[in-house]
C-alpha cells in the first residue's frame, strides 16, 4: 500500500509542479519532455525510499518522522540532480522544476503516511489465535498486540479466529490435530509458529527448533547455483572496491600514524566457512596494545578506539583491506559477519546451533547486521545467529541486493559500531 500509494503521489506531485511552474494545465508536449526523465528520477528515489526504512512494515517511517521524511527527501533530490548533470540524453535540466517536485513530494509522503496510519489503526485486521501460549510463543503473542501496523489482532477464542498458529505439526497431539482439521474445513488458516515467526520478523525461533528444522529447511545442494554467480559478483565488486582502497589507503594510513602509536594494519583470526580459521586485515581503529589482558568484547562507545578509528568505523573504512579476503575466496561481500575463534568456542555451548552459522561463507555485511547492527553480549548473539539463519536458510540474488542497498544506507548514515 504505502509503495503504490508513493508511486502515485511522486506523478502526482510532478503534474502540480508543472501547473505551478506555467500556470496551467501541462500540454501534452510539457508532460512528454518530463515524463521519461522523472520516470527514472522517481525510480531511483521508490529505492532510496527502501532502503531508507520507507517500507519496512514493523518500523515503518511514522508521519511525525517528519524532519526524516525532509532529510531523505533532500538526498534524493540531491541524487536526481546529479542524475539531470550526468545525463544529457534526459534533454532538460529542471532546476526550479526539481526543488517544486522535491517540496511537493516531500508533504505529500508525510500527508500519505499520516492516512496510512490511520488506515491501520482503524481498518480490519487479521483475527489470530495462539494454539499454545508457552514462554516464546506467549511473548511473541505480545509483540503482535503491540504492533497493529503488522495487521493482525488478537481473536478471543479459536473460533472467532480467521489465522491459527501452532506450535508445530510434530507437537499436536491426535485430538488437537483432528479438531484442527475441523477448523480448515471451515475455511480458517492453520500454520505452524515457525513460518509465521520467520515471515513476520525475518528470523528463526532458535529456541524452539531442532535437528529437525535444519532437515527440512537447509538444502545447500538447492543453492549450488547461487554460490557460483555470488563468487562472480564477490569477485567484480572486490576488484572495483579495489581502486577507492589503493586511493585511500595512504591518507588512512597517514591519519592512523599520525595519531597513534602502532601499525597500520590490524590482523586478526576468524572463523569461516566450515570452521576453516583464516586471518582478516583492517585499518587499525584501536590503540595498541588494546588486547593486552586478553580477548574481550567490543562494547559500544569502546574506549579502546582512537579519535582516527571512531571515524574509520563510522565511515567504514577501516574494512576496506577486507577486499583482499574477498579476492582470496575467505570472505564474502555478504553473509553472517565471522567471529572470533576464542568468541565461537564460547557461544557454541551456550547458544543452540550456533556452529551452523559456518556452513556458508561469512560476509563484510549481513542480514543480521543490518537488522540488528550492534552486539557485545551472548544474548546479542542469540538475536544475531536467528538473523543468520534466516539468511542461511533464504539466501538468493534478491536477498543479497536487499542486503547491499540497506548496507549504503547505513553507511550513508555514518552508523558506528
Amino acid at each position: 500500500m504505502l509503495l503504490l500509494g508513493d508511486i502515485a503521489l511522486l506523478y502526482g506531485a510532478l503534474f502540480l509542479t508543472l501547473v505551478i511552474r506555467y500556470g496551467s494545465f501541462p500540454s501534452q508536449i510539457l508532460w512528454q519532455d518530463h515524463n521519461l526523465p522523472f520516470l527514472f528520477v522517481n525510480l531511483v528515489w521508490v529505492i532510496i525510499f527502501y532502503i531508507a526504512g520507507f517500507y519496512d512494515v514493523e518500523k515503518s517511517v511514522h508521519p511525525a518522522k517528519i524532519f526524516y521524511i525532509i532529510k531523505t527527501m533532500a538526498f534524493s533530490a540531491g541524487i536526481a540532480i546529479l542524475m539531470f548533470y550526468f545525463i544529457p540524453a534526459f534533454g532538460i535540466t529542471p532546476k526550479t522544476n526539481l526543488f517544486i517536485d522535491a517540496v511537493i513530494a516531500s508533504v505529500l509522503l508525510w500527508l500519505w503516511r499520516v492516512a496510512y496510519q490511520k488506515i491501520i489503526t482503524k481498518g480490519s485486521k487479521i483475527k489470530i489465535f495462539f494454539f499454545d501460549s508457552s514462554g516464546e510463543i506467549s511473548a511473541f503473542a505480545e509483540f503482535i498486540s503491540a504492533n497493529p501496523q503488522l495487521g493482525y489482532k488478537m481473536a478471543g477464542s479459536i473460533a472467532s479466529a480467521e489465522l491459527i498458529i501452532i506450535p508445530g505439526k510434530e507437537k499436536l497431539p491426535k485430538e488437537s490435530a483432528e479438531a484442527l482439521y475441523e477448523m480448515v474445513m471451515l475455511g480458517k488458516t492453520v500454520i505452524d509458529f515457525y513460518h509465521f515467526y520467520e515471515s513476520t520478523t525475518g528470523k528463526i525461533p532458535v529456541p524452539l527448533i531442532g535437528e529437525g528444522w535444519f532437515l527440512e529447511n537447509v538444502i545447500e545442494l538447492d543453492k549450488r547455483k547461487f554460490e557460483q554467480i555470488k563468487r562472480f559478483i564477490d569477485i567484480v565488486l572486490a576488484v572495483l572496491f579495489f581502486i577507492p582502497f589503493t586511493l585511500l589507503a595512504p591518507f588512512t594510513a597517514l591519519a592512523i600514524k599520525l595519531t597513534s602509536k602502532g601499525s597500520v594494519f590490524y590482523k586478526q583470526k576468524r572463523l569461516g566457512k566450515n570452521g576453516k580459521v583464516f586471518e582478516i586485515i583492517k585499518f587499525r581503529s584501536m590503540a595498541k596494545d588494546s588486547e593486552k589482558d586478553g580477548v574481550k568484547w567490543a562494547e559500544k562507545d569502546d574506549k579502546r578506539v582512537t579519535a582516527v578509528g571512531k571515524f574509520l568505523r563510522k565511515t567504514r573504512l577501516d574494512e576496506l583491506p577486507q577486499i583482499l579476503s574477498i579476492l582470496k575466496g575467505d570472505l564474502s561481500f555478504v553473509g553472517p559477519r565471522p567471529e572470533r575463534p576464542e568468541f565461537v568456542s564460547e557461544l557454541s555451548q551456550k547458544i543452540p546451533h550456533y556452529s551452523m552459522r559456518h556452513i556458508v561463507k561469512p560476509g563484510l555485511s549481513g542480514w543480521a547486521q543490518i537488522n540488528f547492527p550492534y552486539g557485545s553480549s551472548v544474548d546479542d548473539s542469540m538475536q544475531k545467529l536467528q538473523y543468520d539463519l534466516y539468511y542461511i536458510k533464504n539466501r538468493s540474488l534478491v536477498l543479497e541486493i536487499v542486503i547491499i542497498l540497506k548496507t549504503i544506507m547505513t553507511v550513508l548514515r555514518i552508523e558506528g559500531r
